[in-house]
């Protein structure tokens, strides 16, 4: 238990991002499973649309702070080698 005000505001807070990081999280993984998927048929138009939400969903996660800047871009790296 929370001994201030702060800290109790703190566990509140940590409750939230911690279900909203785990959501995204999720959903990065779904997008990755989809694009391996594509990758494995061999269209190339799908590929790229997969890999395009893929590097979407990555960017908006760096920019909520779910995940690292360096990670996103080496899985967008990744993806970009499913491409082509």
């Amino acid at each position: 238990m929370a001994n201030t005000k702060s800290a109790a505001k703190r566990a509140r807070q940590s409750v939230r991002n911690a279900s909203r990081n785990a959501s995204v999280l999720s959903t990065l993984r779904t997008q990755q499973k989809k694009l391996l998927l594509v990758a494995t048929e061999g269209n190339k138009a799908t590929i790229h649309k997969a890999s395009m939400a893929l590097s979407s969903l990555l960017d908006k996660a760096v920019k909520q702070g779910v995940i690292h800047r360096n990670l996103a871009n080496r899985r967008k790296s990744l993806a970009s080698s499913k491409n082509s």
